[in-house]
């Protein structure tokens, strides 16, 4: 970065602040004086005449200065030359500007002036022209895969990719090069995927649906204060970590286990990527189902007391019942999770394309593939590299497809308690 520039941010920084603080002790300092022969207190009340405190004319201030300046810096970038001259009028530009809107606001700290009006209506500016932008980038993403994938299926006829059961990428860039037929089939991917994501939710549900219960139901306060934390970090630990001790642990446990079974197992397994898969998604599913759990009235919990209920009565029959929807939307929202996992399953389940459900034999699931075939150097008018998009673009309708399914069952049967 130039050195200008660092400058220029620096210059920013400065006038934003200063003019903040400038501008913030000079409305409270003419405040003192318009109340100087009163005896209320010195504070900036509703009551008091000024329609706003001074930290908003200061705010006001602030966000004016920031924007104006932030104008001049993107312009500046845009026409600048590499000149000397350049610089150093662009500089001066943007010292002398923001020091006339701080000093132009000077005239303006009155009290009838509404500068929490302004400062509000720029929050609520900036509040919806964030939400575009997540919003924009939402049709962005939907739109580039959308459009790559079209051009894939422009190649490779749709129903070969949906139900195609050879999946084998790699084709021969020129007629006189070796290589190999290049079947999309996606078939084997997806079920690689769903295997994966069956075996880690088979340890994950259970696993974690009884933590939440006997924490918000069984557990004294504080055995809760220090178990929650800790089976929480499970959720801090990086995923290259996990990999690594599927790969270095769990799959050659596994295959030590089946050796002295009499079985040969590769060391790379949907079944080591799903165990570890399923310790990672635990904190997800006993987070949110003891949150779920704990929303339960307590007057529910009471009233079957009084029937004459036990404690396991009352969870099985009542405060059960009554988390089932946000349980079910815990796991399917862990579902999810699972199926866009991609270091454990590249660490830990290996490339094949194999079409099984033998959990001891090495799969490949969608995000794996993606990654596969976009790395390196890759010609993006090949099939094989648009292939991704076509993967994505399915994962994207897959997800979308359960968080609708989850939000839907939560609305569908919450009950609501007065």
């Amino acid at each position: 970065m130039d050195q200008i520039i660092i400058y220029i941010l620096i210059l920013m920084a400065v006038l934003t602040v200063g003019g903040y603080i400038y501008n913030k002790n000079l409305a409270f300092d003419r405040y003192l004086l318009s109340r100087a022969n009163q005896s209320e207190p010195l504070q900036l009340l509703k009551g008091s005449g000024w329609h706003s405190q001074a930290s908003y004319h200061g705010y006001y201030t602030a966000w004016l200065v920031g924007f104006v300046s932030l104008i001049l810096f993107v312009g500046g970038l845009y026409f600048r030359n590499g000149s000397q001259a350049y610089d150093l009028t662009w500089l001066a530009l943007m010292l002398v500007t923001g020091a006339s809107i701080v000093f132009f606001l000077n005239r303006m700290i009155k009290p009838d002036f509404a500068a929490r009006t302004w400062v509000e209506r720029f929050i609520h500016a900036c509040l919806i022209v964030l939400s575009v932008i997540a919003v924009l980038t939402t049709f962005g993403i939907v739109l580039s895969l959308l459009f790559e994938s079209l051009r894939f299926f422009s190649k490779v006829p749709f129903l070969d990719f949906l139900f195609g059961l050879q999946w084998s990428p790699q084709m021969a860039l020129r007629a006189d090069q070796a290589g190999q037929s290049g079947s999309f089939g996606a078939v084997p991917i997806f079920a690689g995927t769903f295997l994966i994501m069956l075996v880690a939710m088979a340890i994950a549900g259970p696993v974690g649906l009884m933590i939440a219960i006997y924490l918000s139901e069984y557990a004294s306060a504080t055995t809760r204060k220090y178990v929650k934390p800790l089976i929480e970090i499970l959720a801090g630990i990086p995923t290259v970590v996990y990999g690594f001790f599927a790969l270095l642990t769990v799959g050659p446990t596994i295959r030590s286990f089946a050796e002295s079974m009499g079985f040969a197992v590769p060391t790379q397994s949907a079944l080591a990527a799903g165990v570890v898969m399923g310790v990672m998604i635990i904190p997800l599913i006993s987070s949110l189902s003891d949150d779920v759990i704990n929303a339960v009235p307590q007057s529910l919990r009471d009233g079957s007391y009084a029937l004459g209920a036990t404690k396991s009565e009352t969870m099985k029959q009542v405060v059960f019942k009554g988390a089932l929807p946000g349980i079910i939307g815990a796991f399917l929202l862990a579902v999810s999770r699972a199926i866009g996992e991609t270091m454990i399953v590249v660490m830990a389940a290996g490339r094949a394309a194999n079409l099984t459900g033998n959990p001891f034999e090495a799969v490949t699931t969608v995000t794996v593939q993606i990654v596969a075939l976009l790395t390196g150097d890759q010609e993006f008018d090949s099939p094989k590299t648009l292939a991704a998009f076509a993967l994505g673009l399915v994962l994207f309708v897959i997800t979308l497809i359960l968080n609708m399914i989850a939000l839907s069952v939560v609305r569908r049967y919450r009950e609501r308690y007065d």
